[in-house]
């Protein structure tokens, strides 16, 4: 390790002579990094309307934080045919993100598939239909204009390995037919033997590693961590995480470079249960004697809906961020897993140290809260992330004080301070003073992972 560098960075917040600091302690490692990574984002064909409500055009996204983009999705119909209404990937919504993506210079992918698609992809690929099924996707990505295909068979059982097998070969053969040669991806969950037998086939192979809180556990857990912290389920072993994933598939024998792991832009909120040490759930690692209820929200819904910073908790251990609430009685309590700035930044760093390809996000709607002043904060993280650990050495930015605002008045003693995330910092410094030399300040926090902190008179 490098000697840690400490920066303190000096923001004058005013109300009632009152003064506060913010420093960042950032530590800098001299491991060896991935240096190109990439960053492949799903875009759902709803956030762009069609029977929704769109609530991301096109034109909003930020080209500048992704390597690639995959539209989701079109999905396999019996007999070989295609559907491209359901999830709203209608010829205007393809054209107006191909037209946005490749005048920034990046290539998009048609995700073919989702989840719970396995008996319509048993159709489409049988022997009658298959080659009409991969004429049918060929011809939609050519006349549409998309770079390749994302394929997403969801799941993957063992019964079906013989016809994926034979899809993704014959399917790669017609890609490369075309000139300049589309791009082939998956994302996948498990059958690492498989992918690993087919990897060359593919540019790309992401694991989907999120949704790794099922009900099998019979205990709370997050939605998408990275390491498992040491977690341990008796019904199951250890606690999923996206670094287990990642050493099943290499483990198979697939090339490193080859992978990616997932981040989510949404979460999950657990409500209730019994049997848990504060009676419902409201922690990781809980287990339960009655199930709570579990909901899956984007992460704005999250933000908008929950979120409180008195409520905020970072498992470092894990690197993942959740909100706990005990609240009198268990039918209220909740325990609310989701990814934010700091476990994006953990994702991120573990890729460069992993040596792996890349990542990937479900999915960039989820993210965007135009009524705040960042509305893409979490790809604005993903962004910074990715700036911040190609050079370990670059001085993180000044981090932003988001509540109170700076130079804000009136505010009460007892409050609480919210301020922005700063890729790279390892912990946050929090000084307090009646005095603009912060002589004796009154208030001397250090060693903060959260974006919060309440102060008391």
């Amino acid at each position: 390790m490098k000697s840690k560098k400490q920066i303190r960075d000096r923001i004058a917040i005013c109300f009632l002579c009152v003064a506060i600091v913010i420093g960042l302690l950032v530590v800098s490692c001299s491991n060896v990094y991935a240096k190109d990574i990439w960053i492949s984002a799903y875009y759902g064909g709803w956030a762009q309307g069609c029977g929704y409500v769109g609530n991301m055009q096109a034109d909003k996204i930020d080209y500048s934080a992704i390597t690639h983009i995959i539209h989701f999705a079109i999905k396999p119909l019996p007999e070989g045919f295609i559907d491209d209404t359901t999830l709203c990937i209608t010829p205007e919504n393809s054209a107006a993100l191909i037209k946005h993506a490749h005048a920034a210079g990046k290539k998009v992918l048609v995700s073919v598939g989702g989840e719970y698609t396995e008996s319509a992809f048993l159709s489409a690929t049988n022997s009658a239909n298959r080659q009409k099924f991969i004429n049918n996707l060929i011809n939609f990505i050519t006349t549409r204009g998309y770079d390749g295909i994302d394929l997403d068979w969801e799941p993957v059982t063992p019964s079906s390995i013989s016809q994926v097998t034979t899809l993704i070969v014959e399917l790669r053969a017609a890609l490369d037919a075309i000139a300049p040669r589309p791009l082939l991806t998956a994302a996948v969950a498990w059958e690492p033997d498989l992918f690993a037998q087919l990897q060359d086939r593919f540019d790309q192979i992401n694991l989907m590693t999120y949704d790794l809180n099922g009900n099998w556990l019979n205990g709370s857990w997050f939605n998408a961590p990275t390491y498992d912290g040491g977690y341990w389920f008796p019904a199951s072993g250890p606690a999923p995480s996206a670094n287990g994933l990642v050493d099943m598939f290499i483990s198979a024998g697939l090339n490193p470079a080859k992978l990616g792991i997932g981040i989510g832009f949404y979460g999950y909120v657990a409500k209730g249960g019994n049997g848990t040490p504060t009676g419902g759930v409201t922690a990781p690692g809980q287990l339960w004697t009655s199930q709570p209820t579990k909901t899956a929200y984007t992460y704005y819904d999250i933000m908008d809906k929950f979120f409180k910073p008195q409520n905020y908790r970072y498992d470092s251990a894990v690197g993942a961020a959740y909100l706990s609430y005990d609240m009198p009685g268990s039918s209220e309590d909740m325990f609310i897993t989701y990814d934010d700035e700091l476990s994006i930044f953990e994702k991120v760093n573990y890729v460069r140290k992993k040596v792996i390809g890349g990542v990937i996000i479900f999915q960039l709607g989820g993210g965007w809260r135009p009524n705040v002043p960042v509305p893409d904060n979490l790809l604005q993280a993903v962004k910074d992330a990715v700036m911040q650990t190609e050079n370990q050495d670059m001085v993180p930015s000044i981090p932003i004080l988001n509540s109170p605002s700076n130079s804000a008045a009136g505010i009460s003693t007892s409050t609480t301070l919210e301020w922005d995330f700063s890729a790279g910092a390892d912990s946050y410094t929090l000084q307090v003073s009646q005095s603009p030399e912060f002589v004796e300040p009154i208030v001397n926090q250090d060693n903060l992972t959260a974006l919060s902190t309440a102060l008391t008179d």
